[in-house]
């Protein structure tokens, strides 16, 4: 049985429940560590950024 995705990372906050690393029991994500990009050149807003870590469950 797999328990990596019941493993809440409390530094890492997540309401992304599509995501296969989102925790299974809370808003947190399961890795230790996400990398964080843009999709823009000069990002000036949050909507500009985006969660590399992504996976679509």
């Amino acid at each position: 049985m797999d328990f990596t995705h019941e493993k809440a990372n409390k530094s890492i906050e997540c309401s992304v429940v599509s995501c296969d690393h989102h925790c299974a029991t809370e808003n947190y994500c399961s890795l230790d560590k996400v990398r964080i990009g843009t999709h823009e050149c000069n990002p000036s807003m949050d909507q500009c950024t985006d969660c590399l870590s992504f996976v679509k469950k």
